[in-house]
């Protein structure tokens, strides 16, 4: 290959931010990647994983804390001047109509007004927006303002371009036409950037558009390794080889410690005093149970999300919370149902309750630690900022707040401690009183 040299090229980079209690947070530990001539790379991963802070590394608006960035070999500072991003919110400029928005990084580099214009006309046609040169962002779709966002990237014709989960905040159908789109630029050989870089939750996606599929682990974010998919141009999405890679993400992305394709598993880290609790509410965990259950107890991860329509980041906070709980385990992309996760799917309201709580306080470390707290408390309560200056060792402000609620949420299902928004007080809940008859069969 005539082009030996990569166009981006991260090396051991790290970010960490400050935490209000002292301390810092660690976003991305050690992440080296590097994105080479002719190929699409998606960066998958879940919430937390740090991808959309890494693109921002790589696109020079954030520094690292430790780590380089270089471009063609040459040490980053700085805003990179080879890449264009594609936001996940359009992030177009109201007073501008399309065209205006279309030229804005070019006008930007003082290329003059006539070339400005020539190359927007050509980008809004490559995106299917030709005789909207003149409207304005308000009067246009979701759908449209994403195309007016392609195009202003385009125009700049870059290295490299980078898109943020630019298919997200689309309805289900726009975002499958502008995504088939793309990929048929790509493959015409007639897209405008050498490379792209793409940060996504959806698997189906990366399997998609991409050539090299980077995951990246959570709490810190590192990769924990990368998955070629080795599909010809264009790729049938019901084909078995394109569904064999699904289930095999599914299965690593549901899975901490599954090894990733090609990349040996990584040495296991000493487990956290508090592990981060998945944003799952009880209600939402039952649920699930409930439909696996009915289904046999095992069910397909990648069906059941299409089932659902649902997106990974929707289903996966469930699926991790009933794991942890213990009522699930995930193997082969299929989620299947403990025999503690089957009795609590069909036990009554008393006794779902009753599992609820044993598998809280033998599995989450904070529940238990909560309620001793509570209990040598001479007036059985405690204040809300106890357990935030707690989680805040751990987690950021935003993520203290999340575990809190979550922790709330899934105490009181349990009838362990109730807590009081007003005062911002937990307490001991009363003992639930017995409630066996509503668990008989014959309890209307």
């Amino acid at each position: 290959m005539a082009q030996a040299t990569t166009l981006l090229t991260a090396e051991q980079v790290s970010k960490t931010f400050p935490l209000s209690a002292g301390g810092e947070q660690t976003v991305l530990e050690t992440v080296s990647l590097n994105v080479a001539p002719s190929e699409v790379v998606a960066l998958l991963g879940r919430s937390g994983s740090g991808k959309s802070t890494l693109l921002r590394i790589l696109a020079g608006l954030i520094e690292p804390s430790t780590g380089t960035v270089t471009r063609h070999g040459v040490l980053l500072r700085g805003p990179n001047p080879d890449v264009a991003m594609v936001f996940q919110s359009f992030a177009l400029l109201p007073w501008l109509t399309v065209q205006e928005n279309a030229e804005l990084g070019l006008t930007a580099r003082g290329v003059s007004k006539e070339t400005a214009e020539k190359e927007a006309m050509h980008a809004l046609q490559m995106v299917g927006l030709e005789g909207f040169e003149g409207a304005y962002p308000k009067e246009l779709s979701g759908g449209m303002r994403q195309r007016v966002g392609f195009a202003r990237a385009f125009v700049m014709k870059p290295d490299v371009l980078m898109m943020d989960e630019p298919f997200s905040a689309l309805d289900v159908l726009t975002a499958e036409n502008l995504r088939g789109e793309i990929s048929d630029l790509w493959e015409k050989g007639s897209f405008p950037s050498k490379s792209i870089l793409l940060v996504t939750h959806n698997i189906e996606e990366a399997i998609l558009l991409a050539d090299r599929i980077v995951i990246l682990g959570t709490n810190p974010g590192r990769i924990r390794g990368e998955v070629r998919v080795d599909i010809p141009r264009p790729r049938d999405k019901n084909g078995p080889r394109f569904r064999a890679l699904v289930d095999h993400v599914y299965t690593v992305m549901t899975n901490p410690e599954a090894a990733v394709e090609e990349i040996p598993a990584a040495t296991a880290k000493p487990t956290k005093r508090f592990p981060m609790l998945p944003h799952a509410r009880s209600g939402g965990i039952s649920g699930l149970l409930e439909i696996i259950h009915d289904r046999g107890g095992r069910e397909d991860l990648p069906q059941l999300a299409n089932d659902l329509r649902l997106e990974i980041d929707d289903l996966l906070p469930a699926v991790d919370a009933s794991a942890l709980l213990g009522f699930a385990s995930v193997a082969e992309g299929d989620v299947i149902l403990t025999d503690t996760g089957k009795e609590f799917a069909t036990a009554g309201v008393h006794r779902s309750h009753e599992i609820f709580k044993e598998q809280l306080l033998s599995r989450v470390p904070l529940t238990a630690t909560v309620l001793r707290v509570l209990e040598e408390k001479r007036d059985g309560r405690i204040g809300k900022e106890f357990l935030l200056d707690i989680l805040d060792e751990h987690f950021s402000d935003e993520e203290a707040e999340k575990q809190f609620q979550t922790l709330i949420d899934w105490g009181r299902y349990a009838h362990l401690f109730e807590y009081d928004a007003d005062e911002e007080r937990l307490y001991l809940a009363e003992p639930e009183e017995d409630a066996t008859e509503l668990d008989s069969p014959s309890a209307v």
